[in-house]
């Protein structure tokens, strides 16, 4: 990891001269062997902007000078007059006209660091300038360098009343003027001398050339990572997608898909209690039955079905399909279903109860085909899904209407045996009989004794009708006598008429039950049979598959996509591992 350089950048505004200047070039001679003439801007003319070259130029011609005034004392005006060059040129420290007037020295250029140093000396010499450039012409006029860089130590002076071991005057700013000159101290001129070529260069010149080269190291290493970047990109990246576009685009074999939706649904006119006649009719009660059917036709006995059909594994091993998507000339049963199962996809809706089923494949027709098996193949396992409850019950029905109808005949052999063994059908009729005759005799015997008691009201009853009715009241009496024996045996003993009724009865009763019985049976194999004949669930299809004249897959720009940002995540987990790595290694 690497940190940008931090360089304290100054910028300086620049003082722009808005009044005319001479319009004569004023050339001043400078001292050495060498001078030049720097002619000042025209009337109104804007300053040109200095380049880079320039001000690195300008700043090397005032390092000396800089360092010239760090010297403990100042030049004085005798002594500069006394280093006059030869040559008789005029010497700046003389103040003239033109080095003291405002408008000269605001076309001098000079910077705002100069004019505030001026400021500032102005107003530790006590000068009453109104403005930094009435503070450099007050300076001049003076005979005070204003740019000179005082020493730290003639800055700080005692006072008035200081003592003289001290090394000051009693107020040694009113000295000022009488500074010595020192060899190298003079004004600032107008023109800029030129120095000397040297090789060496300025602080400053080498601190700019030392920043430009770390930034140059710096914008060449973020090249070098940035086009390490790029080609690990367009290797780990680009070059996979492109390669699997080329695949999507060009090799892949377009494959057809036909979309089919079916349901599974329940009679509505089965009975239930409880929570599964409340569930009746709904997607609930047959959720069972549609996950059933679901794993059914996912599974590799309807891949092996569907092959021994229509051939599913000699369709998908066809030559002209891309090498990818093509089986093996042998394919294995584990490879055609790995193929099945891509091809065929199965979705269950519990909310709606709906199976929604896409099958692919190399050919619409064949893909059409394909879905009509299939959903066949459900339809048939559904019916077979309830065919073993239904046999159960149809089978105990049976045998409870087997177990009735013994009953019932077990119950008529009973009342026929009853019947068989006193010789009498009816023995109840029999006693009525008796009971009717033994009315009727002592009915006949009362109407005979009246007529016996009539004649024998007469004085002179005939003998021979009293003897008749007598002898008619003995018979009839002797008949009476008989019917009541009779039916005192009907009615006492084990086989006695009363008994045997009884049992007649309750051979009746059990014989009328077994026949309910019988009869409650057959109506429920009758039921059985008839729910065991109806299709109790059954599947019906809301969408039917259909060709489709354009083909489903390979889905291009989306797989392209797809492959674009699957290699991306690749190459990010990758790196983040090795950065992670690396940063632990290296702390």
């Amino acid at each position: 990891m690497t940190t940008k350089p931090k360089a304290r950048k100054f910028r300086i505004k620049r003082t722009l001269t808005e009044e005319p200047a001479p319009q004569a070039a004023v050339a001043r001679p400078l001292p050495g062997p060498k001078a030049v003439e720097m002619p000042e801007p025209e009337p109104g003319a804007m300053p040109p902007r200095m380049t880079a070259r320039e001000r690195a130029a300008k700043r090397r011609e005032q390092a000396p000078q800089d360092d010239a005034a760090t010297t403990t004392d100042q030049a004085t005006p005798e002594k500069q007059a006394e280093d006059k060059p030869a040559s008789g040129a005029e010497s700046p420290a003389v103040p003239t006209s033109d080095a003291t007037d405002i408008e000269t020295i605001k076309r001098e250029g000079l910077t705002g660091r100069q004019l505030r140093m001026a400021r500032r000396v102005a107003q530790k010499h006590k000068l009453p300038a109104t403005s930094d450039f009435e503070a450099v012409r007050l300076l001049r006029e003076k005979g005070i360098d204003p740019f000179a860089a005082s020493n730290t130590l003639e800055l700080v002076v005692p006072k008035g009343g200081a003592a003289q071991h001290e090394g000051g005057a009693p107020d040694a700013f009113d000295n000022v003027p009488a500074q010595r000159k020192q060899p190298g101290r003079e004004l600032p001129r107008t023109s800029t001398p030129l120095s000397p070529a040297s090789t060496e260069m300025s602080p400053a010149e080498r601190r700019e050339r030392e920043i430009t080269q770390i930034q140059r190291d710096i914008m060449r290493r973020r090249r070098r990572k940035l086009m390490l970047l790029m080609t690990r990109l367009a290797f780990f990246v680009m070059l996979p997608t492109a390669i699997a576009g080329y695949y999507f685009y060009v090799v892949a074999t377009p494959m057809y898909a036909t979309k089919s939706e079916f349901l599974i649904l329940q009679a509505d006119n089965l009975g239930g209690s409880g929570l599964g006649g409340l569930l009746t009719g709904t997607q609930f009660a047959t959720s069972q039955d549609s996950i059933a059917t679901q794993s059914y036709l996912q599974s590799k006995d309807a891949m092996l079905r569907l092959d021994q059909d229509v051939g599913f594994k000699s369709h998908f091993s066809q030559d002209w399909i891309d090498p990818i998507q093509r089986l093996t000339d042998d394919p294995t049963n584990e490879e055609a279903y790995a193929v099945y199962k891509k091809n065929v996809k199965i979705g269950y809706d519990p909310t709606e109860g709906i199976i929604r089923m896409e099958v692919v494949a190399a050919d619409p027709e064949i893909a059409r085909d394909y879905s009509d098996h299939l959903i066949s193949y459900a339809e048939q396992r559904i019916n077979n899904l309830s065919q073993q409850k239904r046999a159960d019950q149809m089978r105990d029905a049976m045998q409870g209407f087997e177990v009735a109808q013994a009953e019932r005949r077990n119950a008529q052999e009973a009342l026929v045996q009853l019947q068989q063994r006193g010789a009498i059908l009816d023995p109840e009729g029999v006693i009525a009989g008796l009971r009717s005759q033994i009315n009727n005799m002592e009915i006949q015997l009362q109407e005979k004794e009246l007529q016996l008691a009539a004649l024998m009201d007469n004085e002179r009853p005939n003998q021979a009708r009293v003897d008749g009715v007598q002898g008619d009241i003995d018979r009839i009496q002797n008949l009476l006598d008989d019917l009541n024996e009779k039916m005192i045996d009907a009615s006492k003993g084990e086989n006695s008429l009363a008994q045997m009724s009884v049992r007649i009865q309750m051979a009746q009763a059990d014989l009328a039950t077994r026949d309910l019985m019988l009869q409650s049976a057959l109506q429920q194999v009758e039921q059985t049979r008839m729910e065991a004949n109806r299709q109790v669930r059954y599947l019906t299809t809301s969408v039917l598959p259909v060709a489709s004249q354009e083909a489903s897959y390979p889905r291009r720009f989306e797989n392209t996509i797809l492959a674009f940002l699957v290699f991306s995540g690749i190459y990010l987990m990758f790196s983040l591992t090795a950065s992670i790595l690396r940063e632990q290694v290296t702390s």
